[in-house]
C-alpha cells in the first residue's frame, strides 16, 4: 500500500529535522522509499509513481545506474567490428558523458532526452547528431533487456535526416558530372583504374571494393557477388547489412577492364581483386590519397582552396543518378547500392526520381484524356 508519512529527528545542533517520506511497492513487489522537504511533493512523487507501477515502466531511482554506466555495459556486450566499436565508444566519450552520463536512468525522461537531443542539434552536425541519439537509444535498450530499466524514454524523440529543402545531392558538388567521370574513368592508370571503372558502374562501396575476391566475379554470368567487405584495419567481414549481399550486374566496361586485370593483378592468399602490391588489403587512405585525390588535382577537378572535389562515396552517388537515369525503379536502385531500406533510398535520391519525369507532358497527356472522355460523353 502506497502512503505518505511524516519523519522526525533531531540533528546533531538540538534542532529538530523533519522528511516527508513516499512508501510504495514497485511492478515487482519491491519496498521503496522516497524522501522529501515538503509534503506535497513526496504526494506529487506518489501520484505519478504509482501510475508508472500500473504501467510497468517504473524504475526506482535508489538502485538505478546512470546512463554513463550503462553505455559501458553495452559497449561490452560484444560481436562488434572494431570500427563500429571504436565509433560506439566515440559516441559516449566525447557525446553523450559530457551532456548526459551522469543523469540516472530512472531520472531519464523523455523531455530530459529532447533536450539532449537539442543541444547535439546547437554543436553537431545533423547526421552526426543522429548517431548518437541512436547510440543513446540503443544503449537504454540494452538496460532495458537486463532489467536495469523499465522503458526507452528515448524512443519518442527523433532526429529527421535533414531539414526540409537541404541535403540534396547536387551535380558538380556532391556528384560529379557525365563529363568529369568519363575524365577520371580516361585518365586513371596502372591498377587505379580498373577500381575506378568498377567503383563507377556497380555503385559498390570502397570498403566492398576492397574486400572484393576473385571468386566472386563471375565473367560466364557477367555478375559480381558482394559477399563481404574489409573494414578500416584490413579484416575481412560480412556486408555492412543483410541488403549489402547482393549481386550487381557487370558493364561491358567493367567485364573487359576486370578480365584484363586479372591477368596484372598481384597474387595474394585472399585472392582479392584490388589489393595492394603485396597482395594483401589495400587500405581506404592509399586510395583516396594516393589515388583519387591526385587524380583529381591533374584533372582540376578542385575547390577554392586547391583541395579535390570528390571523395570516393561520390562515386557511388554518381551510379545511383546514372541508373536512375537509365530508368530503373526505386525498389531496384534500392537493391543494386545494398540499402537497408527503401525509405533510405528515397531520402538521398528521392528528388533525382522527380526530376527525371517529364511532369508536362504527363499532365498534358492526363488533361487530354479528361477532354477527350467528356466529347465522347457528349456525343
Amino acid at each position: 500500500m502506497a502512503s505518505v508519512h511524516k519523519r522526525t529527528w533531531s540533528g546533531q545542533d538540538g534542532r529538530e529535522r523533519v522528511r516527508w517520506v513516499a512508501a510504495y511497492k514497485d511492478q515487482h513487489g519491491r519496498r521503496h522509499n522516497k524522501g522529501f522537504k515538503a509534503r506535497k511533493d513526496a504526494k506529487a512523487f506518489l501520484v505519478l509513481t504509482m501510475g508508472e507501477v500500473a504501467r510497468g515502466t517504473h524504475s526506482p531511482e535508489s538502485t538505478s545506474i546512470t546512463v554513463y554506466e550503462a553505455a559501458q555495459l553495452w559497449l561490452k556486450r560484444g560481436e562488434l567490428e572494431r570500427s563500429t566499436l571504436r565509433q560506439h565508444k566515440n559516441h559516449v566519450d566525447h557525446h553523450i558523458l559530457p551532456l548526459i552520463g551522469s543523469v540516472k536512468l530512472a531520472r531519464l525522461s523523455t523531455p530530459v532526452v529532447q533536450l539532449f537531443r537539442d543541444k547535439l542539434l546547437e554543436t553537431r552536425s545533423r547526421a552526426l547528431a543522429r548517431k548518437i541519439l541512436a547510440s543513446l537509444k540503443s544503449i537504454i535498450g540494452e538496460a532495458m533487456r537486463r532489467g536495469l530499466v523499465a522503458q526507452n524514454t528515448a524512443t519518442p524523440v527523433g532526429i529527421d535526416s535533414k531539414k526540409r529543402g537541404e541535403g540534396k545531392l547536387v551535380v558538380g558538388v556532391d556528384v560529379p558530372s557525365k563529363e568529369e567521370i568519363s575524365l577520371l574513368v580516361d585518365r586513371a592508370q596502372g591498377r587505379r583504374r580498373p577500381f575506378f571503372v568498377t567503383a563507377v558502374y556497380t555503385g559498390m562501396r570502397a570498403s566492398e571494393l576492397r574486400g572484393l575476391s576473385w571468386d566472386a566475379v563471375d565473367f560466364e554470368h557477367k555478375v559480381i557477388h558482394v559477399r563481404q567487405r574489409a573494414d578500416a584495419w584490413g579484416a575481412i567481414g560480412d556486408p555492412k547489412s543483410a541488403a549489402g549481399d547482393r549481386v550487381i550486374p557487370m558493364t561491358p566496361g567493367v567485364f573487359n577492364v576486370l578480365r584484363e586485370w586479372r591477368l596484372a593483378c598481384p597474387k595474394g592468399p585472399l585472392g582479392l581483386v584490388f589489393p595492394n602490391g603485396n597482395g594483401r588489403v589495400e587500405s581506404h587512405a592509399n586510395i583516396a590519397d594516393r589515388g583519387f585525390a591526385p587524380l583529381q588535382r591533374a584533372l582540376g577537378l578542385v575547390d577554392e582552396q586547391g583541395r579535390p572535389r570528390y571523395g570516393l562515396p561520390s562515386l557511388r552517388h554518381f551510379f545511383a543518378s546514372w541508373a536512375i537515369e537509365q530508368g530503373f525503379t526505386p525498389k531496384r536502385l534500392q537493391v543494386l547500392p545494398g540499402h537497408s531500406s527503401i525509405q533510405m533510398t528515397f531520402d538521398v535520391y528521392g528528388h533525382l526520381f522527380a526530376d527525371m519525369e517529364d511532369s508536362h507532358a504527363k499532365f498534358a497527356a492526363g488533361e487530354a484524356a479528361i477532354l477527350a472522355a467528356g466529347k465522347v460523353v457528349a456525343a
